[in-house]
């Protein structure tokens, strides 16, 4: 079922094809993801639908996963033959889509897949959707982060070198490299707009 298949590449034609979808106006991520905090596939996921209540006002944030409608049981005959493929590592992902207001994700597609992953005491493989920033807005962040770094390479330069110098100059370098390779891919805001009239 999962064997040679694309699923990022493929669930991207599928929202590409969908009138009714997710993507609008902007730059998308459709990326696999296999690591999750722990919780979200077990406490952190919406079994009481559709009257779950959020906790969104933690502080922390929430991070479960929000189901588009009830997972099945897992004696459903589709979920028993899911099942098998999940003990045989062939399951296909579910697609999650990240929604920042909810500081969660949506679970768009494959509901019968995670109910059978999680029938079997395993996390469903997913595949992620993610709004990431317009290219002019990541690229104008980098120019402030980058101006910062030089000001901070300048100021340990102008210091006295010990013993140490090399290897503060390394940390300097090595966190504004991590900040710069991943800043095009960060998690955007996810826009909400008026639902259009019929």
């Amino acid at each position: 079922m999962r064997t040679g298949a694309d699923w990022p590449h493929r669930y991207a034609l599928w929202l590409e094809e969908t009138g009714l979808g997710p993507l609008h106006h902007g730059r998308w991520l459709l990326t696999s993801r296999s690591t999750f905090a722990p919780g979200i596939w077990d406490c952190d996921l919406v079994q009481d639908w559709p009257d779950a209540t959020l906790e969104l006002l933690c502080g922390g944030g929430w991070h479960g996963v929000l189901p588009l409608r009830p997972l099945p049981a897992p004696d459903v005959p589709r979920v028993k033959a899911y099942r098998k493929h999940a003990r045989e590592g062939t399951l296909a992902p579910v697609l999650l889509w990240w929604v920042s207001f909810l500081d969660g994700w949506l679970l768009l597609d494959g509901h019968d897949r995670a109910a059978a992953a999680l029938a079997e005491g395993m996390q469903p493989a997913c595949v992620e959707l993610v709004r990431v920033p317009d290219d002019a807005d990541w690229r104008a962040t980098a120019e402030k982060i980058t101006e910062a770094h030089e000001e901070r390479v300048a100021r340990l330069a102008e210091r006295p070198a010990g013993p140490h110098t090399a290897r503060e100059r390394q940390v300097l370098d090595r966190g504004y490299a991590d900040v710069i390779s991943t800043l095009a891919y960060d998690a955007n805001a996810t826009p909400v707009f008026e639902r259009p009239r019929d």
